[in-house]
């Protein structure tokens, strides 16, 4: 990907899909060609919390579209990301399937806090250099995110369960408008707004910026309005509140500013909107031009120039829960070698990067106790905020964390491929010849697998040498063999 002068970003929102390719130059992003459709997949959610087959359809149709637009450019150069809608839907991960058939490229679904990191990302991009601190929300059509950062660098990030499609549809669902719903719809937004207030007031920044499409409209039809000489104001959402009133129906509004494909999700994000600026004392915002499309470039052109987010996540997680960095690295070398020798042809540099970060922090969880500590590092591989990760990045480093010692029976569903039992192995095996944790004399070793059975050769002799290590081998032969692989330690 280094020598690859294209780069996409396809962000699966909750409102809008989005294609964004970018040519790089001198590491540099030059915006070259853009797609949005307006999917509504949120709209899609049933009570049940499960995507609807009319918003799927909408989704895969928009998806081949993108797909077909891709096909020219490497799997590494593309990077897709799924949002709130994809987050909490009950049968999104049958979906996804579809979905990754459709647009030819994986899908990540990323968490909330990782989505507004990638936001502040896009936006901090787009602006000149201050001394002063932002605040950049982004009102989505699931959720909304709140960043304040300085410079290109967040400090604080949340992201809250209300969104322009998901009010609208909850509060607003013929379109209708009066007095009643709309101060429904803005006291739930105050209510969720109210458990970050006290980081996130004015006060605690400089300048206030509104990213996406809520943020430009309303900014648009504000101007266009004389409601406002620039920007979003609390005066001037005072009188587009009124305004929204008088008329009373959404599918009668006729405002300068307004596109079509935004009316329908338009008072929604309105409540959105004018419940934050109560709540946080916002007298003026700023549209931004950078969204979560561009921070997924940006942190793209990072990983193809070894500034990887998720190698700085690794390393602080190390520091904050006191890995033994000489253990760490020891598994890590050893396990890389197995892995690459088991599935050579088959395993990945993506695989074998997350193995590598999953032996490096396969210890967390001693932190909080020694007695079954894999489980504990495997909860906080799942559960923990991890910038730069994906779900399901996090997903497989906690599984890695679980396999790696410990009865083989708890594994039984959850490993489906060779190359995931192949990692599995390679980590379990780094960890048992490595149980002294120190620079011991290890054997030449060789690892295959054929035939569906893994094969591990050590020199002549060693096994004597190193009865305990032979013990463990065998007890390890007997849990692979408990789930139905076999595994077979040869000298030779």
């Amino acid at each position: 990907m280094q020598h690859q002068p294209l780069l996409a970003a396809v962000d699966l929102g909750s409102n809008s899909f989005r294609l964004q390719i970018a040519r790089v130059v001198d590491d540099q992003l030059y915006m070259l060609d853009g797609l949005r459709e307006p999917v509504r997949l949120a709209a899609g959610l049933t009570e049940e919390k499960r995507l609807d087959k009319a918003a799927q359809q909408r989704a895969l149709a928009c998806l081949q579209r993108f797909g077909e637009r891709l096909r020219e450019i490497p799997r590494g150069a593309v990077r897709a990301v799924g949002t709130n809608a994809l987050r909490i839907a009950k049968n999104a991960p049958q979906f996804l399937q579809e979905a990754e058939a459709a647009l030819g490229f994986p899908i990540e679904v990323i968490a909330g806090r990782e989505e507004a990191r990638l936001i502040y990302l896009g936006v901090a991009q787009g602006l000149p250099q201050s001394d002063g601190k932002r605040m950049v929300m982004d009102i989505g059509g699931g959720s909304t995110e709140f960043i304040i950062g300085h410079g290109l660098h967040p400090h604080r990030l949340e992201s809250l369960y209300m969104g322009c499609v998901s009010y609208s549809v909850r509060y607003f669902p013929d379109g209708k408008i009066n007095k009643s719903n709309l101060k429904q719809a803005e006291l739930a937004a105050r209510n969720e707004v109210q458990a970050i207030a006290s980081e996130f007031s004015a006060g605690h920044w400089d300048v206030a910026l509104g990213s996406s499409g809520t943020a430009r409209v309303l900014c648009d039809i504000l101007e266009q309005n004389g409601y406002s000489d620039g920007g979003i104001t609390r005066e001037g959402l005072e009188q587009l509140r009124a305004q929204l009133l008088k008329v009373g129906d959404m599918a009668r509004i006729d405002l300068p500013g307004l596109k079509p494909d935004r009316s329908a999700v338009l008072s929604g994000g309105f409540a959105i909107m004018y419940a934050v600026f109560c709540e946080l004392g916002i007298d003026t915002m700023q549209p931004a031009l950078g969204a979560l499309r561009e921070g997924v470039l940006y942190d793209l052109l990072g990983r193809a120039h070894n500034h990887d987010m998720r190698e700085v996540t690794v390393q602080q997680f190390m520091r904050r829960y006191h890995i033994d960095m000489r253990q760490a690295e020891r598994v890590a070398q050893l396990a890389d070698l197995l892995a690459r020798q088991l599935l050579a042809a088959r395993m990945g540099e993506d695989e074998l990067q997350l193995l590598g970060w999953a032996a490096s922090l396969h210890e967390i969880g001693i932190s909080v106790a020694h007695n079954g500590y894999h489980k504990h590092t495997s909860y906080i591989l799942a559960n923990a905020d991890m910038p730069g990760f994906s779900k399901k990045e996090q997903g497989m480093l906690s599984l890695l964390a679980l396999a790696h010692r410990g009865g083989m029976e708890k594994l039984r569903s959850l490993l489906t491929t060779p190359e995931q039992m192949a990692q599995v192995m390679a980590l379990r095996l780094a960890a048992l010849f490595y149980r002294s944790r120190g620079d011991v004399a290890l054997p030449d070793m060789q690892a295959l697998y054929s035939d569906s059975t893994f094969h591990i050769v050590v020199a002549p002799g060693w096994l004597a040498q190193n009865p305990l290590t032979e013990t463990a081998l065998l007890e390890e032969m007997k849990q692979w063999k408990s789930l139905g692989v076999s595994m077979q330690v040869i000298e030779g």
